[in-house]
This record gives C-alpha cells, sequence and structure tokens, in this order.
C-alpha cells in the first residue's frame, strides 16, 4: 500500500477525518467562493450548522451548469498567483469546466494516483506507457506526476499514431500501459495484426476516462495477457485519482481523506444507504484552488463499507453501470449503453468494437447495433451469420427487454477513437 495509514485506518478514524474536513471545505467554500456564500444564504445554512457527516445533506447540490456558468475562474477560493495548473474538460457541449490546482493540491492528486496505482500492483519498477491525451484533458498529466511519485519510469507518448504506440511499447519493454478501455483495445488489436502481442511486456493495463465492463477487462486480459484494472475521476473534482480498483476487482477503493462520496436519488432529493445504487455524489476534501461541494457526477453506481480482502478498509464504488444523461429511453424502456456492451463482449465470435445507431422512424423510436466480428470468414457463411445475429438478437432481448436489429461488420470497418470514444449516435435530435 502506498499510503497504509489511510488505507487501513479504521471506518470510527476515517469518518472523523472526514467531518473535521468537511467542516473544514465548508467554511472555506462559504467565505471565499461567491456562488457557495449565494447559495447558503439563500437558503439560511451557515458552515456551522455542519455538525455531523450527515448535516451535508442540507448543502445544495453542485452541478455541470454551475461550473459552466462560472467559468473561468469564478468558483476558485484563492488568487490566481497561487493557481499553478490549470486543467478543463473538452467543453463539447458548451463552455468548458475548468480546474485550478495550488502546489498543494497537484501534491494531494500525485499521491492519489501513486495509491490507486499501487493498488492495482504497480511497483517503482514499471515502466509506464501513459496513452492518455497530454494537454487540457485531466488524464495525461494526472497520471503522469502520480507515476512519477510512485518512483516508476514514465513514457509520456500521448494519444495518436497507434503504429508508433505499438513500437515505443516493444522497444521500451513498457510494463504497463494507461489508456482509455477502447484505445488499449485497439492498441491490443493492432498489435495482433502486426504480429508483435508476443514481444510486449506487459503485466498491467490501468484504464480510464470511459466506464468499462467486466466482460471488456476479460477481453482485454485475453489478448494482452496483461492484469486490467480501471480507475474513476473527473475534472469537476480535479481530475483521475477519486478511486480505483484493487488485484480483487470488487469495486474502485475511494480516497476518502480527499473526497467525501454519497450515493443519492435527486428526483426523491435523498440520500440512499448502502448498497443501493444511485447517482454519485462528490465532496472535495482538500482541494484549495476549487473546492467542490456535492457535486452530482451523473454516473450512477453504489457503496459498499465492508472491508476488502486486499486489506483495505476505504469505501468502494460499484463500476460505473451508466450516466443519467447517456441513458437511452427507446419506446418507454431505459437502455444503457453498458447492458449492451456486457452482451457483445461476452461473444467470442464477435470484435471488440462496436457502435449503436439510435433513430426515430414513422414517429417509432428503433436502435440498432453494427458489430464487428471476429472472423470475416462468417460474412460469406449465411447460415452461420444468420445464426450468429440470431443469438445477439436473443441476448441484448433478455438484458435490455427491447429487439434490437443487429448488423455485423467487417474488422476494422468502425472508426476507432484515441480518446474517449463516442459509441451512440442519436439520430432522433437531429
Amino acid at each position: 500500500m502506498f499510503s497504509p495509514e489511510i488505507e487501513k485506518a479504521d471506518r470510527k478514524t476515517i469518518r472523523e477525518m472526514q467531518l473535521e474536513r468537511l467542516k473544514h471545505i465548508v467554511a472555506y467554500a462559504y467565505e471565499r467562493v461567491p456562488m457557495y456564500k449565494e447559495r447558503f444564504d439563500a437558503i439560511g445554512l451557515r458552515p456551522e450548522h455542519i455538525k455531523t457527516l450527515k448535516d451535508i445533506e442540507h448543502i445544495p447540490y453542485t452541478t455541470k451548469d454551475d461550473l459552466r456558468d462560472n467559468y473561468p475562474f469564478k468558483l476558485f477560493a484563492v488568487p490566481m498567483k497561487q493557481i499553478i495548473r490549470l486543467h478543463a474538460s473538452s467543453g463539447t457541449t458548451g463552455k468548458p469546466v475548468v480546474c485550478g490546482y495550488t502546489r498543494k493540491d497537484l501534491d494531494n492528486w500525485s499521491t492519489c494516483i501513486a495509491r490507486i496505482l499501487t493498488m492495482a500492483g504497480a511497483t517503482d519498477e514499471d515502466i509506464f506507457h501513459v496513452a492518455f491525451g497530454y494537454g487540457l484533458f485531466t488524464g495525461g498529466f494526472g497520471l503522469h506526476y502520480g507515476i512519477e511519485k510512485l518512483g516508476a519510469t514514465v513514457v509520456p507518448v500521448s494519444s495518436g499514431n497507434t503504429e508508433r504506440q505499438i513500437m515505443l511499447l516493444k522497444d521500451f519493454g513498457a510494463t504497463a500501459l494507461i489508456a482509455t478501455p477502447s484505445y488499449a483495445m485497439y492498441l491490443a488489436e493492432t498489435a495482433k495484426k502486426m504480429g508483435v502481442l508476443q514481444d510486449l511486456k506487459l503485466r498491467l493495463v490501468c484504464m480510464g476516462a470511459e466506464a468499462s465492463t467486466a466482460e471488456m477487462h476479460r477481453s482485454l486480459q485475453e489478448i494482452f495477457g496483461a492484469f486490467p484494472t480501471e480507475n474513476y475521476g473527473l475534472t469537476e473534482v480535479g481530475g483521475p485519482g477519486v478511486s480505483g480498483e484493487c488485484r480483487e476487482k470488487a469495486g474502485m477503493h475511494i480516497n476518502e481523506d480527499m473526497f467525501y462520496p454519497e450515493i443519492a436519488n435527486i428526483e426523491a432529493g435523498k440520500t440512499l444507504p448502502e448498497g443501493e445504487r444511485g447517482e454519485l455524489l462528490i465532496t472535495t476534501l482538500t482541494k484549495e484552488g476549487m473546492p467542490v461541494l456535492r457535486y452530482r457526477t451523473k454516473d450512477i453506481t453504489s457503496l459498499t463499507y465492508e472491508p476488502c480482502k486486499c486489506g483495505r478498509t476505504t469505501a468502494r464504488m460499484a463500476r460505473v453501470v451508466g450516466r443519467t444523461d447517456d441513458m437511452l429511453i427507446i419506446r418507454g424502456v431505459n437502455v444503457f449503453p453498458s447492458q449492451i456492451e456486457s452482451v457483445l463482449m461476452a461473444m467470442p465470435e464477435l470484435g471488440k468494437t462496436y457502435e449503436i445507431i439510435v433513430d426515430r422512424v414513422n414517429y417509432m423510436d428503433t436502435i440498432e447495433v453494427r458489430v464487428e466480428v471476429g472472423d470475416t470468414g462468417l460474412l460469406t457463411d449465411y447460415s452461420k451469420l444468420e445464426e450468429l445475429v440470431a443469438r445477439i438478437k436473443h441476448k441484448l432481448r433478455v438484458v435490455v427487454q427491447l429487439d434490437v436489429k443487429v448488423k455485423l461488420v467487417e474488422p476494422f470497418s468502425i472508426r476507432r477513437a484515441e480518446g474517449k470514444v463516442k459509441r451512440v449516435t442519436d439520430l432522433r435530435k437531429k
């Protein structure tokens, strides 16, 4: 463990630490961030009213719109001269979300990353190939500095030029890969196509920036022969490092000394108990540059506080099953892309790349899945092709409770993404 005094602390110690830090960060945000002062004053809430962890439920949610409305620096709690790094989201749906970091924030961030890499099984002897983009995106630099804090070697390749990435993986002897799940799969497919899989020394694949399924992890492990883990974070609360999987793969351990998690039913306006699934809320407990209270992540998950077999006692969040804003409503049925992925990845005849097309025809919603086959020979054997399509449609019908049109296509015919993958095209919006 990188920080055993935190990662193995008993629940009482963790709760006491969180309460102390929560009281501080609430008062800090109230005094230094005008938006929070206005929100508190509007409902008659004062920092001194936060006396227990449960009292956090009196604090209004913070949303992505709040962060965009205060673009670029209105949520910063310190003068600009104390901000030594800026990161931002891509801003594809509006103004980008900006996050500012003090020197202490960067040090804490690096510690969080070093912890989750250690959970995955990394040591200071590993060579990390970082295929995240470097720039305003938090992933590249976030993982980079955490790897250095761990004491391992960083190869800051960034994204793009896949064949060159394969060459460097091989020539530099990388033992760990940092990438999105979709790009890790693309690298695996390309290395296999180039005939160099056996020359790679990868033993770890540490993934983030996208949700992934257990089936995707199994597929990656089969191809790469490397142990896959997932980590979680988002720009709004500082980037990756909120949580990560250990070798037990029984949920992602949350860095609870830095982040306070809640699961909420937003419609009902209430916090849910351990084990129940709902939307994850995150409060930053140590952020100096930009404290965030009860941020609505829109990610759907659950929490458990049971000690893990790995020896860690920190809370664990289950793998994210979807987002409230990527849930598709098809003819009144709620469908998450992760449900479809779990079916496709479990079928060995299929490739690992797919896309989902949603449309409206004659006032009726339609959904089509296009997925690559693993063997082009299937495309010329009509009877086998028809039988495979029928099996896929049946499995999807069982999981999503809808009839889904399935189209099988040639390997490498669906465009790959080198950053975050876009699986769904919803033509209804046009």
